[in-house]
């Protein structure tokens, strides 16, 4: 492991991770859901803006704008989580992959003796049940939702708070993100970041190098054993 990558973890004693398009190749997922929610509930897709509202906001944050830009729903907040939760769950189950060179890096982090952590937007029963399901979740010492802090990204909430129970200083910590909110959030906690390639948010690529510490393309760049 040279230049960047040896740059990159001296010093980190936490390493905390977004889950969608961060640890698993996920994102895909929601755009399936959201073709399904609006034929389901008879709605008109929303421009452009409307995602870009949503991106770093928390299950719950997502299912009150939601609310708030289609009022013909009748559905309450928890019946709309509910539902995309339904939705997506075998999607998560069973279809979806883990990141190129993941597993690896997380193992070799734990035989290093780095604090591993989750830091998600995502609802915690797809959480629970996907990690789980890619036998991933025996890695990590701290796994919290957006929606158990006030704020979603771009807040640092969750990601002082997952470093606050990995008892790890934010700037001994290094965030793993895929989007600009999410970024911004490790950010604002002070906290060493880097941005992973993803395909669903590729559009977003220079704003993402600008904006994070580092940057890759898949996690078999950072091994320690080639």
């Amino acid at each position: 492991m040279i230049g960047k990558q040896m740059e990159m973890l001296a010093g980190i004693d936490a390493i905390i991770f977004d889950m969608d398009g961060t640890l698993i190749d996920s994102m895909w997922v929601w755009a399936a859901v959201d073709r399904d929610f609006y034929e389901k509930y008879h709605l008109a897709e929303p421009p452009e803006e409307f995602y870009l509202k949503l991106e770093g906001m928390s299950y719950t944050e997502s299912a009150q704008l939601f609310l708030d830009y289609f009022p013909t729903l009748t559905l309450s907040l928890e019946e709309i989580k509910d539902e995309w939760t339904r939705m997506a769950f075998q999607k998560y189950t069973t279809e979806v992959s883990l990141k190129q060179g993941i597993r690896d890096f997380l193992e070799e982090q734990k035989q290093r003796g780095v604090k591993l952590g989750i830091a998600t937007s995502n609802g915690i029963e797809l959480v629970e049940a996907t990690l789980k399901a890619l036998d991933i979740g025996k890695y990590f010492d701290s796994i919290h939702t957006s929606c158990e802090v006030e704020q979603g990204k771009p807040a640092p909430d969750i990601y002082l708070l997952v470093a606050g129970e990995l008892d790890v200083n934010p700037e001994r910590c290094l965030v793993f993100e895929d989007v600009p909110m999410g970024i911004l959030a490790g950010k604002n906690a002070g906290m060493r970041t880097c941005a992973v390639d993803d395909e669903f948010s590729r559009a977003q690529d220079e704003k993402k190098r600008s904006m994070a510490d580092y940057y890759i393309h898949n996690y078999d760049e950072l091994r320690v054993n080639q």
